[in-house]
């Protein structure tokens, strides 16, 4: 049964979040973030009985009708002070908005991404799941060229540079497996004017196999126009 707006102050998950906590609520939104992905991934990789399908189906169509009444939020409004202002230093962890749909914690699409400055370089370690199959026991070419686009942007950070993809390229040299530890490091090669132009490379962790190549060229933007 969906809640009536009348009874949205007696459910905790309608409560706005509140300023003095933010942290609190960005933690509780990653690890909402989390479990969806998790369900997700347990939907498509198991056989279960017809009527835990049909609970899941029940319980999510509840649950999104009690989220719909709420306020609504995007990334409009909320604040992109600092993405550019500090470079991370070396070996560190990457982080951006927590909604950035590939490596977002919060993101009901992410791919479990933990990101971290090498030097010039960006390593994005994962491991690829039961809803990221393509073909069998093989990734889908989309999640791959999205895993580049989404790590090329990290080199972003370093540089201290908006600016967004004009170009991506990806060569699939092999297939890329479900289930096994992945590392996708990239980098910037050089500038011309307001281009930038990255390469980069999926490979399995423990062999350094190479099983995509990518290239992007990204284009620079006035950083005031992220205040617009």
């Amino acid at each position: 049964m969906v809640i009536g707006v009348s009874d949205a102050h007696l459910d905790p998950l309608l409560h706005v979040a509140q300023p003095d906590h933010p942290d609190e609520v960005g933690e509780a939104r990653a690890e909402a973030g989390r479990a969806i992905r998790d369900i997700g991934h347990a939907l498509v990789g198991h056989h279960v009985p017809l009527g835990l399908l049909e609970e899941l189906t029940t319980t999510l169509d509840e649950l999104t009708g009690r989220f719909d009444i709420g306020e609504r939020r995007s990334r409009g409004e909320m604040s992109r002070d600092g993405q550019f202002a500090e470079i991370p230093a070396d070996g560190s962890i990457m982080t951006t908005h927590d909604e950035r749909p590939v490596s977002g914690r919060a993101s009901p699409w992410g791919l479990d991404l933990e990101v971290r400055r090498a030097g010039d370089e960006v390593v994005g370690s994962l491991t690829l799941r039961a809803a990221h199959e393509g073909a069998p026991d093989r990734s889908h070419g989309g999640i791959v060229a999205a895993l580049f686009d989404d790590v090329f942007g990290f080199v972003l950070v370093i540089e201290s540079e908006p600016a967004f993809t004009g170009e991506l390229w990806v060569r699939y040299e092999a297939g890329i497996p479900i289930g096994e530890p992945l590392e996708c490091r990239v980098r910037l090669d050089r500038r011309e004017g307001r281009k930038l132009y990255m390469t980069g490379e999926l490979t399995v962790r423990e062999t350094d196999r190479v099983l995509a190549r990518s290239a992007a060229t990204f284009i620079a933007m006035d950083a005031g126009l992220l205040d617009g």
